[in-house]
């Protein structure tokens, strides 16, 4: 069933999907590009075509206990995607170095972003006495500071902070020489950094493209509201959510001849909530009438960077995060990169948000390695004292705590000692991050190594995965796994006459390019929608981990009238469509959903737990038997 275009199709995307709009090609090219595109047109549609006929052909589900296995299901999906079995790759790895989500049957699709580190690199070595299993491997300190004095002067970066920076603009493709780059505390940090800095006085606008509501854009608008920005969104035609694209060229085209600075344009690349990908056309556009471009690189895929064309569009501003382990610790960083050719308009403004990176277990190792010098021992009593002040991490700050106190004692011990550690050639460390040359030149090659030249190389295995796989083989499982669900979950029907579908999906169905996040609801037999925290909720009992989210900025044309008066809500602590606010309270209109992300990690038991565990809402009485377990179970753990 497998179509024979999917594998050209694949090796003509790069070049074909985004072809270049900056530049003027020979005709030559142009005939390359046009023949390839038509092509790669071709096989999309027939991708889809194929997923639509093949995934349970003729087949409507109406009762849950009515699904095939697992195992069938998963025998007709390789029939289908006869290919997916050129990502095992995917499950050896999963298997071997992310053992805790197999292990804890747990199905993780609530977030959407790139890991740093691999569970197994936590856990390879036996933990300390007094560091637990699940110690993070660095945590995160503020500090205050202008963002423009920071990227201008810099700050002292620890050996730390310096080889995860070359680490992550390495993986990026991102050159030190254009852009400059700070870690802070997360997304919504980075992006109100910007908004502090922007100079909205003589560059007015902003301009964002985001079909849903984020925390990180809510928070930029208001801090450039403040600073006198005249803000603007993008709309989304209903039903499909696509870019309402007279409206949006209407702001980004400037009427004036005279290139000047008009704001600041967002763009996301595509959506972390329905999955729907936008042309990159809109950044050269915005660029062309004179806008500075702030590219959200959050939801792209772990080497979606590599099809991003960085080179090509060079935008003024780019937000990436990372978070540590996935589907353990989903803490972590973002990068914040400037161009640094941008940095000289920015404005002096006193602002927070921007980190340091403090290797914890490297001050725990050298506070019980009687080898430390004294100096060393000196250094964690003042860096322990100093975190504590801050407030970092206080499980961090009281083992830290712990180890000072011991610094004298471990000073009377060194001569005791000395014989003995001297013999110690061989050190087994539970230390994940080394900052210090000596302690890294120990190291084999496990979780740190030195470069040659005296600098510290941290070795972010989740990183090092995701690049022995490949963009070809992430994106290709991603795409088989996503378009069986939204195949899978549009096969579910109501058991009455009217055949009401179970499942709502908002933004792209089927669709050969669309990306790995789904936004949905679920509606009962009578078409009235269950409410997305419930569904969550009801998840987290299964052990599948599902989000919600907040879609808006949605456009109804006058066809669509009578269904924009019954599927609109109002968000909860809305305002009054009035005078200043008129622009908040439409965006205060919109449909909560329920999300559900898929990682590199993702495998087709976990797509097939989501489908059977929404199948349940089949079953009219399901929500009650739960909600009558759940209260039956409470009681009896409250008389126990």
């Amino acid at each position: 069933m497998q179509s024979p275009c999917l594998k050209k199709v694949t090796e003509l995307c790069l070049s074909a999907c985004w072809p270049d709009p900056l530049h003027k090609q020979s005709e030559e090219h142009h005939r390359t590009i046009s023949d390839s595109g038509s092509t790669s047109a071709a096989c999309r549609r027939d991708f889809a075509a194929t997923t639509s006929s093949s995934i349970f052909p003729n087949t409507e589900f109406t009762n849950h206990e009515s699904l095939p296995s697992l195992q069938e299901s998963f025998t007709d999906f390789t029939k289908v995607y006869s290919k997916y079995h050129e990502t095992e790759q995917v499950d050896q790895i999963r298997a071997k170095e992310y053992s805790h989500l197999s292990q804890s049957n747990h199905t993780c699709l609530d977030y959407i972003g790139i890991g740093l580190f691999s569970s197994s690199q936590l856990h390879k070595h036996e933990s300390s006495p007094q560091v637990s299993s699940d110690f993070p491997f660095f945590s995160v300190s503020y500090k205050t500071g202008s963002l423009k004095t920071q990227l201008l002067h810099g700050g002292q970066e620890s050996e730390l902070e310096s080889a995860m920076s070359n680490r992550i603009m390495e993986f990026l493709n991102i050159s030190a020489n254009d852009y400059s780059m700070v870690f802070t505390a997360n997304r919504t940090s980075a992006f109100k950094l910007v908004a502090e800095s922007y100079p909205f006085k003589t560059s007015r606008k902003l301009l964002t493209v985001y079909d849903y509501e984020s925390e990180a854009v809510e928070g930029m608008i208001n801090s450039s509201e403040k600073r006198g920005a005249k803000v603007m969104a993008a709309e989304f035609s209903w039903p499909r959510l696509r870019i309402q694209s007279a409206k949006l060229r209407k702001m980004v085209v400037s009427k004036r001849k005279k290139k000047k600075k008009r704001g600041l344009f967002v763009f996301p690349v595509h959506s972390r909530i329905t999955g729907s990908r936008y042309p990159y056309v809109w950044m050269t556009m915005a660029q062309e009438n004179g806008w500075h471009v702030l590219v959200d690189a959050c939801a792209l895929g772990p080497k979606d960077m590599d099809s991003f064309g960085l080179s090509l569009f060079q935008p003024d501003f780019l937000i990436s995060s990372f978070y540590k382990i996935c589907g353990e610790n989903p803490s972590g960083f973002a990068c914040l990169f400037v161009k640094k050719s941008v940095v000289s308009v920015l404005e002096i403004s006193t602002s927070t948000g921007i980190v340091n990176l403090v290797p914890a277990k490297q001050l725990l190792q050298i506070a019980g390695d009687s080898s430390g010098t004294d100096t060393e021992l000196e250094q964690i009593c003042r860096l322990g004292m100093q975190l504590d002040a801050l407030g970092t991490a206080s499980s961090f700050s009281g083992l830290i705590s712990n180890h000072t106190t011991q610094a004298t004692r471990l000073k009377q011990e060194r001569s005791e000692r000395a014989e003995e550690a001297a013999n110690w050639e061989e050190i087994e460390t539970s230390s994940e991050i080394w900052s210090s040359e000596k302690h890294a030149n120990l190291m084999k090659d496990e979780n740190s190594r030195s470069s040659g030249n005296g600098d510290l190389e941290v070795v972010c295995r989740g990183l090092d995965l995701v690049d022995s796989l490949g963009l070809m083989m992430i994106t290709n499982r991603a795409r088989y796994l996503i378009n069986w669900l939204v195949s899978s979950l549009r096969k579910l029907k109501h058991p009455n006459s009217e055949g009401i579908p179970l499942v709502k999906i908002y933004g792209p169905k089927i669709k050969f390019d669309r990306g790995p996040a789904l936004a949905f609801n679920v509606y009962d037999w009578k078409g009235e929608k269950v409410e997305p925290i419930l569904i969550q909720k009801l998840a987290d009992r299964n052990n599948i981990s599902l989000s919600y989210g907040f879609l808006h900025h949605i456009w109804f044309s006058d066809k669509y009238t009578d269904e924009k008066r019954r599927i609109l809500e109002k968000r909860e602590g809305g305002v009054k469509g009035t005078g200043a606010n008129k622009f908040k309270a439409k965006s205060d209109l919109g449909i909560t959903v329920v999300t559900a992300a898929l990682g590199f990690l993702t495998n087709f038991e976990d797509v097939y737990r989501l489908w059977a565990f929404v199948a349940q809402f089949l079953d009219a009485d399901f929500v009650e038997k739960e909600r009558w377990r759940y209260t039956a179970l409470n009681q009896k753990t409250v008389e126990v």
